[in-house]
């Protein structure tokens, strides 16, 4: 159990019948008000590096490879952070939980702007990637307890979302900061000052479970049982570390496919987040502003289709895979587009990495929520941090590899053709990733 200011919040007396129906819809909209919001807020402060790389290149005689080290090892301890975090804010309170954590990636922002030594800039983002994994737990746990699994698809993809207004501003953001207050310094300390900001907001508006403030179960209230619920009631106890991890994870099949396959969708998604703005910019001629805009593009291009998708995924009984499996394939024409296109279309870039924004981010969500279909409400964060843990094993590997190949192949050949050997392999993790969607093509939410 945790203690202390983690602690769940407890149950509290069951509100009268008439205050139920009145506060349940408020509560819900606050809920998912404040995770959307916060989450969002976690990106402004994690995704800065890719856009002001040009700069600090230039700034500190960082080279390709030093700045693939601190990306991975961001991704990494991300990812680990994810999986930490997941499996101890499913017995937290998340209202304390986000908000603790996104005041100390605040600081680690803070701190890497104020410093110009590579080894602190690393460790600073190896401690930031941690911190970053108090961030989708909690809004995970919130999500499962107050939506039930017949809305899930279109709650939880509208919630989706977050990730790309938050991906989208932070570029923006940053570039911003960058260019018009005189330093890459400021990508990094307008976007703590945000999350400071953010921090607070967490702690005033959003809550635990709808028991902590009187008023009962989803399944109860909106009467969304599965057969097992209605015969046997809906289980409230927090669950062990043991049933968290082993019987809900590690022994789970369909949670390991669905990991593997987000490994190789983690390379599609952030080869052109961590990459694409320096990418436009060596290859295509695009400036640092338009880099921005170029992650804003990719970024805001999957909000429609994500909510569209999500909802899509529960009118059709749950058939998330097979839609997953489908977003793929214009997600492998548009990296193909990409890698044969010349400079010069940089309009027509920008449209390709609309198209892989629009399809890429229902791909990341449905898989998530494959997985939420498939476990206990309980376990919700255990189960998302695993997947989320593979996925950025995935964003490392590119990281580092990416980051090492276009060294060498910068150093051997040339510019274009070291970016395009990187580019090809994103495109053959994004059919990898295709493959192994298509055998959750018949996977439904549990009875």
């Amino acid at each position: 159990m945790v203690y202390g200011w983690f602690a769940p919040a407890p149950h509290i007396e069951r509100l009268p019948e008439e205050e139920v129906k009145r506060r349940y819809p408020l509560f819900r909209w606050q809920i998912l008000e404040a995770t959307f919001i916060g989450y969002a807020t976690y990106y402004l402060v994690r995704n800065n590096v890719g856009v002001v790389a040009k700069d600090m290149k230039a700034a500190l005689n960082y080279d390709d490879a030093m700045l693939g080290n601190i990306l991975a090892a961001t991704a990494i301890s991300y990812g680990v952070g994810k999986f930490l975090m997941g499996a101890l804010s499913d017995r937290s309170n998340p209202r304390v939980f986000m908000s603790v954590g996104l005041m100390l990636t605040a600081i680690c922002n803070f701190a890497f702007g104020a410093t110009a030594d590579y080894s602190t800039h690393f460790y600073l983002w190896v401690l930031n990637g941690l911190f970053q994994g108090m961030g989708w737990s909690p809004c995970g746990r919130s999500m499962g307890h107050w939506f039930s699994e017949k809305e899930r698809g279109l709650t939880f993809s509208i919630w989706n979302t977050s990730h790309n207004v938050g991906g989208g501003i932070a570029g923006v953001i940053a570039a911003e900061a960058a260019v018009r207050l005189g330093g890459w310094q400021y990508a990094f300390f307008v976007p703590g000052v945000l999350a400071v900001i953010g921090s607070a907001y967490l702690l005033l508006r959003l809550r635990d479970t709808p028991q902590s403030v009187g008023l009962p179960p989803v399944e109860e209230y909106r009467d969304d049982y599965t057969e097992y619920e209605r015969v046997h009631g809906v289980n409230e106890r927090e669950l062990s570390f043991y049933d968290l991890f082993v019987h809900n994870v590690l022994l789970h099949k369909w949670i390991w496919l669905l990991a593997i396959a987000n490994f190789f969708a983690y390379i599609t998604r952030y080869a052109m987040i961590d990459w694409g703005p320096l990418y436009l910019q060596e290859v295509k001629g695009a400036t640092v502003s338009k880099g921005g805009i170029a992650v804003l593009l990719l970024e805001w291009g999957g909000i429609p289709s994500t909510i569209f998708l999500g909802w899509i995924s529960d009118r059709l009984g749950g058939r998330r895979g097979m839609i997953a499996a489908l977003a793929m394939i214009p997600i492998i024409a548009a990296y193909a587009m990409i890698l044969v296109i010349p400079p010069g279309y940089l309009a027509i870039d920008m449209a390709m990495l609309v198209v892989i924004g629009f399809c890429i981010y229902p791909v990341i969500n449905l898989i998530t929520i494959i997985a939420l279909d498939l476990t206990s409400k309980k376990a919700i964060g255990t189960a998302a941090g695993f997947i989320g843990l593979l996925g950025y094993l995935g964003r490392t590997t590119h990281a580092k590899g990416f980051g090492a190949l276009l060294k060498h192949y910068k150093e051997v050949y040339d510019v274009p053709t070291a970016w395009n050997f990187v580019i090809a392999l994103t495109l053959a993790s994004t059919v990898i990733s295709f493959v192994l969607l298509l055998f959750t093509w018949k996977v439904k939410p549990r009875a």
